[in-house]
């Protein structure tokens, strides 16, 4: 009998208005090694929105199912599957053929939420090697939020960063991957700045564990406060997230042989720049595109282990969805913004 699948989806052009409910049929057979997931939550990042509004790849075929995060319930199995069972909470892994080590360009095809289809639907079928387990102390929407915003931090922080106790992180803006970047240095034994143009979120930021904060729209130029907070060492590590916009303070902030970790264009995506910076201080300019599945297994380890929380600002209904984008494009959010419907 045939399962009936509700889905959100970008049919036939680009705009959020254009992003509807629409009904499909799962397919009866699933293959041998793949799983049917029950899924129940989702969180948005903002390379969903850009999908949607066609800006991150215009060249994307559609019907698109946007969401490259999500959580779910095991429901069914292929009769080769060893991996998983029946009633087993798990996480769709963001680029499903990436399991391990650097990715090959076909890897890099292989992501949920564009070119493939994401989680914003109600089943989904999986490749057994696509998925990892859920850590046991989180919720479903919680744990939405690791696929992406939470491996990308992970792996900047612990990965390219090598941060250690007494390092200094300096994380841009108190959007997802910031903040969790933020929990993961604090883990590590670091030292952290937090910036953003609001007193309250940064307030926030030092509940928790922020040690310095900077509120850039009454600092023009934070990166002297950085270069002050530091005894004008620089930061170890900063977590870009600016983009062209702000890649000329990140480069005056960040001490010799530093890290500047590459994640988001939230402030543009070109620009004339001077590299003289990055020359002469041999400075390292890593861009990060999330992660394979063993770093998702050994950051949820580390989840696990040190009973880490997801900040989560606000939740949405099945059918908020809509308004759920409008609130992630307002960028009033602190730290992620979920929808759950399971």
């Amino acid at each position: 009998m045939a399962i009936r699948n509700q889905v959100w989806e970008i049919k036939d052009s680009f705009g959020m208005e254009n992003l509807k409910v629409s009904d499909r049929v799962v397919r009866e057979e699933i293959g041998d090694h793949e799983v049917q997931v029950r899924l129940t939550a989702t969180s948005l990042n903002y390379r969903d929105y850009l999908m949607i509004v066609g800006k991150y790849n215009p060249r994307q075929k559609l019907p698109l199912v946007p969401c490259s995060d999500g959580a779910g319930i095991v429901e069914a199995i292929g009769a080769k599957v060893t991996r998983w069972k029946k009633g087993d909470r798990v996480l769709p892994i963001f680029a499903q053929k990436w399991l391990a080590g650097p990715p090959d360009m076909d890897s890099l095809r292989s992501t949920l939420g564009g070119p493939n289809d994401g989680c914003l639907m109600e089943v989904g079928i999986f490749d057994e090697n696509g998925l990892v387990a859920t850590p046991t102390h989180l919720s479903d929407l919680e744990a939405a939020t690791l696929g992406c915003a939470g491996l990308t931090a992970y792996n900047a922080v612990v990965q390219f960063g090598g941060i250690q106790p007494g390092k200094t992180v300096l994380c841009l803006g108190t959007g997802g991957v910031s903040l969790f970047a933020l929990q993961f240095a604090k883990m590590m034994g670091a030292r952290v700045i937090v910036t953003s143009s609001s007193d309250e979120k940064l307030e926030r930021a030092k509940q928790l564990g922020a040690d310095e904060t900077i509120n850039y729209s009454k600092k023009a130029n934070w990166e002297r406060d950085v270069r002050k907070f530091t005894e004008m060492k620089g930061a170890d590590l900063i977590i870009e997230v600016g983009g062209a916009g702000t890649m000329p303070k990140s480069m005056m902030s960040v001490c010799p042989y530093g890290t500047i970790a590459l994640i988001g264009v939230l402030a543009g995506g070109e620009s004339n720049l001077s590299l003289y910076p990055i020359l002469m201080q041999g400075v390292k300019v890593q861009g990060v595109i999330v992660g394979n599945r063993f770093d998702f297994e050994n950051m949820n380890q580390a989840i696990s282990h040190n009973k880490l929380k997801p900040v989560v600002d606000k939740n949405f209904s099945w059918e908020e969805v809509p308004k759920a984008f409008e609130y992630l494009q307002s960028g009033k959010h602190f730290g992620k913004v979920t929808i759950s419907w399971g």
